[in-house]
């Protein structure tokens, strides 16, 4: 535990702080009418005055507007700095406001203007923000000496690109944990499918059953199922759920599609709250929202990446960038919500956490992965997004210096990215087309991108919560039409969709078709597929158990037995084994459609309109990193699968003497 002691640097930041609140409050003061002063000196009183009442005032309407429900936190946002001023001014003779009114506008101005100020004198870094986490209350916990854990999930980072950055610099907080010896990067080969929910419930629940892709059709249920969809996230995870998850032992989620058990989650999917939402989450939001510079940060951060995101879309038009795809308007929006207020509020929640002393976390980042999908896997834009990141670290690091028990930090990946100009775009027709067109068959295609999409329903829906009815809040609504918009026609002979670069065609019913059934039935279909020259094989059931079909060839997968020219000869030694798992699960699809690779680009060809995919064989997506502590994690080996890593995790929790009531329950 490091000294609380008042150090010089803290009582310079401090003057520092308040010459800038002081500027901005006098700027407002001179910009805004029926703003009284009789000189700059009350000015200079009312701004320390302002500052001691907000530490009084914000706390109580902090706790009041979580009680009530988050209109309370909306209004307590937009008037509370309003109220502490007004209060500090009837304190503070010389200084005053004709109404009300006034007080709320002086409130946002200053509070603009300081958010301003503060970014110049700090170079753009996130000093003032960070300040504020930093002098969090430690809470008290009756087990000290039980270390920590903290699990920090950068989304979509491949374990090259991970590679790349710590030897360019450009996350030095994890160069210097590597230097310094305390921790050592691994890869580990991602499972199939390469997708964010096949990795997080394998690594939070040990398992990854039931889960062939991003979105599917489910047999039992007679509908298609989609992960990053609150309602079938919770689903999912109770089909997954022993109780003794990686989170079980007094963790909590933040920012995920499963729970790991955890006793406790916050914007997590499968847990969103459905009464009135999570008051624990009210209280986190309102005390950053409440804080004068909170809102104003967080606004000016999601315009300023708006603005980047239109001028690097543009650039990479200029400069006829290939591959490439449209980066619309909405993915604007999307990318500043996951890369400004989705990660202020991450670092938030995660904080008051690890003040309270919770024994292990576990949070999801997921801004490279949100960029990475439209901008691609390596280039600058994506890269550049990591830097931001370390920077999170940093001050998570520091954060934990001050918690009430010691932390390990562990950072990690689900999958990486692959890149490529997708199948529609290079062939004029999508993956659900390329059936109809074989089968004349009544076909229905769920092809679009709806990744991002799921990660602003979850906060909607954990701020809003549903009524007591069951009805969702319109603007959730909204969300949840875009993640299904369409359900599957019952007509329907076909159902395609696309996970990445790995497409799934289901024939509705409650069971899957042999190889046999569907050439029976429809005798084109997966010879047209096999030969199409954007598709490198397709995996259904043969005869003898799954086997993978190419334009010039057969591989067997149980028996290993190649004719003709192996479909798998282009991707990894792994590749067969892992195909054979994933066509073997009873929740497959009747036919995989994994899109060419070429070995000399690394390029796929994603069945969704993005330039950066997950999902198949092929590429850097299924090579995922694992920076962790050495003195915790031993494994001489390669690691294989989400589930092989989970094991490697609930180990690493065991040796700090977490689980011991779960030990016997274990997966």
């Amino acid at each position: 535990m490091n000294s609380r002691r008042l150090r010089w640097v803290d009582v310079l930041r401090l003057l520092v702080t308040w010459f800038l609140a002081f500027v901005a409050l006098l700027a407002t003061a001179v910009l805004l009418p029926g703003f009284d002063y009789t000189s700059w000196v009350p000015l200079v009183a009312a701004t320390a005055v302002t500052g001691l009442v907000g530490m009084i005032v914000r706390p109580i309407l902090v706790e009041l507007a979580a009680a009530i429900g988050w209109l309370a936190v909306g209004l307590a946002t937009v008037f509370g700095q309003a109220i502490v001023m007004q209060v500090a001014l009837m304190i503070v003779p010389g200084a005053s406001f004709d109404s009300f009114g006034t007080a709320v506008a002086a409130a946002w101005i200053a509070s603009i203007l300081g958010t301003v100020l503060v970014w110049l004198s700090s170079a753009g870094t996130d000093e003032s923000f960070g300040a504020g986490l930093l002098h969090l209350k430690p809470g008290r916990i009756d087990d000290p000496d039980v270390n920590g854990m903290l699990f920090v999930q950068l989304d979509g980072v491949s374990f090259p690109v991970m590679q790349w950055v710590l030897r360019s610099g450009s996350m030095p907080t994890l160069r210097r944990w590597v230097d310094d010896g305390t921790h050592a990067v691994h890869e580990w080969t991602v499972q199939l499918p390469c997708t964010t929910p096949a990795s997080q419930q394998a690594i939070l629940h040990g398992t990854t059953d039931g889960i062939p892709a991003f979105r599917w059709y489910d047999r039992e249920l007679g509908r298609v199922l989609v992960a990053n969809r609150p309602a079938d996230a919770a689903v999912i995870e109770s089909r997954a759920s022993t109780g003794a998850g990686l989170l079980a032992d007094d963790g909590i989620s933040v920012s995920n599609l499963f729970t790991g058990d955890a006793p406790r989650a916050s914007m997590t999917m499968s847990r969103i709250e459905m009464a009135r939402g999570s008051r624990r989450t009210r209280v986190v939001f309102a005390r950053f929202l409440l804080r004068p510079d909170g809102l104003c940060r967080s606004l000016s951060r999601t315009v300023a990446e708006v603005v980047r995101e239109r001028f690097q879309a543009k650039r990479q038009q200029r400069l006829g960038v290939h591959p490439r795809v449209h980066r619309s308007r909405t993915f604007a929006g999307l990318r500043a919500f996951s890369n400004g207020l989705l990660r202020d509020l991450n670092t938030v929640v995660v904080s008051e956490e690890l003040m309270r002393g919770t024994r292990s976390i576990y949070v999801d980042y997921v801004d490279y992965d949100e960029i990475a999908h439209h901008a691609g896997s390596a280039r600058v834009e994506s890269l550049a997004c990591l830097a931001g990141l370390d920077q999170v670290l940093a001050l998570l690091e520091r954060v934990a210096e001050r918690a009430p028990r010691r932390y390990h930090l562990v950072v990690l990946s689900d999958h990486g990215q692959s890149q490529g100009e997708p199948f529609a775009a290079r062939y004029g027709s999508d993956l659900s087309d390329v059936c109809r067109a074989l089968t004349r068959a009544q076909t229905t295609g769920l092809e679009g991108s709806i990744e991002g999409w799921g990660r602003l329903d979850s906060v909607l829906e954990d701020l809003s919560g549903a009524q007591a009815d069951g009805d969702q809040p319109a603007a959730s609504r909204r969300v949840d039409e875009i993640l299904m918009p369409a359900s599957t026609d019952g007509d329907a002979e076909l159902v395609v969709l696309g996970s990445g670069n790995l497409g799934l065609v289901y024939v509705p019913g409650p069971r899957r078709l042999t190889l046999a059934e569907l050439d029976a039935r429809w005798p084109a279909l997966v010879p047209g597929l096999a030969e199409h020259e954007g598709v490198g094989f397709v995996s259904v059931l043969g005869p003898d158990g799954p086997v993978a079909i190419g334009r010039a060839g057969r591989h067997h997968l149980a028996s290993g037995v190649v004719e003709g020219v192996d479909p798998l000869l282009p991707f990894d030694r792994h590749a067969a084994t892992r195909l054979l798992a994933a066509t073997a699960m009873p929740e497959a699809p009747d036919i995989y459609v994994n899109s060419v690779f070429d070995v000399d680009t690394h390029d796929v060809a994603a069945f969704e309109p993005l330039v950066g995919c997950h999902g198949g064989l092929g590429g850097w997506q299924d090579s995922a990193f694992l920076l962790a502590p050495t003195a915790l994690l031993a494994t001489g080996g390669p690691i294989v699968g989400g589930v092989e890593l989970h094991r490697h995790l609930v180990g690493m929790l065991e040796a700090l003497g977490h689980r011991t009531a779960l030990l016997g329950s274990t997966p």
